[in-house]
């Protein structure tokens, strides 16, 4: 019985049918609520009539769409003639839902019901997207448009792999991370002005997940003066970057290699502590940390982010590139430490990565691998300190940056020591 019914041979046809109506009455029912004059039944009409064409052939389905063409124009002048006005955004969701009806018709379920989803979120979104819409300032447009200048125009027209005839410049992964920094700076941005300091915190941890480098650049950025309101909550953005950063490391370093990531558990685990504990415990300190005070500190930040930082830190990451690749390239594999700490100063991920990876084959002990990724993760961490110190003028900010990383190096240094000992007491 079952064979039989999944080779029944109108199965498919009515199956697509079935999508369509159901689409049109997803979008119908919002305008239903709506009380417009084109409901539940108009939309599934609609969806209906766009299968049914696309069912019988090219000519008809192009048929459905001029016919439904000429329901809205009879449905605008009704509206018109009774003093409601044009139905713009009806029409257009009437006209897309007749071409969601055509995709379900010709078989394409996915792109159908992605569209017809689509269709009624943005219909039932009304209010906030109106909302968000109207709040933006010139500034925050401008911001938008440039960022995706930069990431989908400039970088597909850069060249891939290295620019010059020594491999040491790679426009393209420079480029990524100007584009990094800019989109960071835009979500911080958006979640500061939305969720006050919680979202600026929420930021500072996803962004350390990614680049921690990246995340702390923007942070140290935006305190403009040593009284800047900002100030406790780049320091508290700071301590979860880091310790984000250190959580990324640790997840890389255990699946690529388990041995090398157990062998580095103890240290790294001493050292996330000590960060996010830092962030945790300054809670309760004076500074920014209710909604109302991150709104007021949105409020005076000038524009989402700084193309001028951006590309300022694009020059600083290719120059620590090339001083990276040159370091592994003369010191070899015998220089694996010194290595991992030039690669854990242009990116922590990459040499820890590196590390795991020649752990997993055999090239590297689980525990000289567990080192090297240490080694990167703390470089990555140090690194931050001059970072804050150029880029933020606060020289409280910095100390207490620096009493961080200071505690993170201690945390490190105590854990591989009691990692090493307990290793040999093993063996």
């Amino acid at each position: 019985m079952v064979e039989s019914a999944q080779t029944w041979p109108y199965l498919p046809t009515l199956a697509r049918l079935a999508l369509a109506v159901g689409l049109g009455m997803l979008t119908g029912i919002e305008r239903e609520r709506r009380r417009k004059e084109a409901g539940l039944r108009t939309f599934a009409f609609a969806a209906l009539l766009g299968a049914v064409g696309a069912l019988l052939g090219e000519p008809y389905a192009l048929l459905s769409l001029g016919l439904l063409g000429i329901l809205l124009v009879l449905l605008n002048v009704e509206t018109i003639r009774t003093g409601e006005g044009a139905e713009i955004t009806t029409s257009a969701a009437l006209l897309v839902t007749g071409y969601v009806g055509v995709l379900a018709g010709l078989g394409h379920a996915f792109t159908a019901t992605a569209i017809g989803v689509a269709v009624a979120a943005l219909l039932a979104w009304k209010e906030p997207l109106a909302g968000f819409s109207q709040a933006l300032t010139d500034a925050e447009l401008r911001s938008a448009i440039l960022l995706a200048i930069l990431a989908f125009i400039v970088y597909p027209v850069l060249p891939s792999g290295s620019v010059d005839p020594w491999h040491l410049i790679d426009a393209r992964a420079a480029w990524v991370t100007v584009i990094l920094i800019a989109a960071l700076g835009f979500v911080n941005y958006v979640l500061l002005k939305l969720y006050g300091a919680r979202g600026i915190l929420l930021g500072s941890f996803f962004g350390g997940l990614i680049n921690s480098t990246v995340t702390v650049t923007d942070l140290a950025e935006r305190v403009e003066s040593p009284n800047d309101a900002f100030s406790g909550l780049a320091f508290r953005g700071v301590a979860l970057a880091t310790g984000a950063m250190l959580l990324r490391n640790a997840v890389l370093l255990a699946v690529i290699s388990p041995s090398a990531g157990l062998a580095a558990a103890g240290p790294l685990v001493l050292m996330m502590a000590a960060t996010f504990l830092v962030a945790l415990l300054r809670r309760g300190a004076k500074g920014p940390v209710t909604r109302d005070a991150g709104a007021a500190v949105a409020a005076q930040l000038r524009s989402p982010f700084s193309l001028q930082a951006a590309l300022k830190f694009g020059l600083l990451f290719l120059a620590l590139q090339v001083i990276g690749t040159l370091a592994e390239r003369g010191l070899g594999q015998t220089g694996f430490y010194a290595v991992s700490v030039a690669g854990g100063l242009v990116s922590s991920a990459s040499a820890v990565a590196s590390a795991a990876t020649l752990a997993a084959g055999g090239a590297l002990t689980p525990q000289v691998a567990a080192t090297g990724a240490l080694l990167a993760s703390i470089a990555s961490g140090v690194i931050n300190l001059p970072i804050v110190a150029r880029a933020a003028n606060d020289r409280r900010l910095t100390r207490r940056v620096a009493a961080v990383l200071a505690t993170l190096v201690i945390a490190g240094a105590l854990g591989m020591g009691v990692q090493l000992l307990v290793t040999r007491l093993a063996f």
